[in-house]
C-alpha cells in the first residue's frame, strides 16, 4: 500500500509539473514522457488475451523516448510479462504492440495508425494537439505552462482497455 502511495505522489507530481528552461536542463522532456508513459501503464488494464507472451512498448518517432524506455524498463516485467521495448520508423513495421507511443513529429501517421489499431487491445499515447480529440487514448499536452494528459475514455473502451479511476482524476477527459 506505501508503494502505491509513492506512485500516486509521484505522479501526481508528474502531471503538475512546470515546464521551464531550467526545469527542461535538469529533466529532459523525454525523460519525463518516458517515465510518465511507464507510470500509465501501472493504471490501466489489458483484457485476458493479451496477457500472455511479451509485453510490448512500442515507440515510433523518438529515438530518446525509445532509448530511456529501453535504459530503464527492458529488463523489468510488466503487468506479469517480459518487457520488449521497440523502436519503429513506420506503422508498417508494427503488427502488435501492447502500448505505442506517437511522437509530435510523426503524428501525419495517426490516422493510419489507429485504423491498424482499430478495437484492438493497444494504448495508443500521442504528443500532439488534438491527437487525444480524434481517437488517442492518451495525449500529452501544455496547460498553462504546465505538462497535462488527455484521456479519451471512447477510445479506452474501443480498445478493450480498463482505465483506473486513480488515473482519470489525474488527467483531462476529452
Amino acid at each position: 500500500m506505501k508503494k502505491i502511495y509513492q506512485l500516486v505522489i509521484i505522479f501526481i507530481a508528474m502531471n503538475v509539473l512546470v515546464i521551464t528552461p531550467e526545469l527542461k536542463a535538469q529533466r529532459p522532456m523525454h525523460e519525463i514522457h518516458s517515465m510518465l508513459i511507464f507510470n500509465f501503464i501501472k493504471y490501466i488494464d489489458w483484457p485476458d488475451a493479451a496477457k500472455s507472451g511479451d509485453f510490448i512498448i512500442a515507440v515510433y518517432g523518438d529515438d530518446d523516448v525509445y532509448e530511456q524506455l529501453n535504459k530503464f524498463y527492458s529488463n523489468r516485467p510488466i503487468k506479469g510479462q517480459s518487457a520488449q521495448i521497440i523502436n519503429v520508423s513506420s506503422v508498417e513495421e508494427l503488427s502488435s504492440a501492447h502500448v505505442i507511443y506517437l511522437s509530435g513529429s510523426k503524428s501525419r501517421d495517426f490516422e493510419s495508425l489507429q485504423t491498424k489499431f482499430s478495437g484492438k487491445p493497444t494504448l495508443l499515447i500521442t504528443d500532439k494537439s488534438g491527437l487525444g480529440k480524434k481517437g488517442s487514448c492518451i495525449n500529452f499536452r501544455e496547460v498553462g505552462g504546465k505538462l497535462k494528459f488527455e484521456i479519451n475514455q471512447a477510445s479506452f473502451d474501443s480498445n478493450q482497455l480498463k482505465i483506473s479511476n486513480q488515473l482519470v482524476t489525474m488527467g483531462i477527459m476529452i
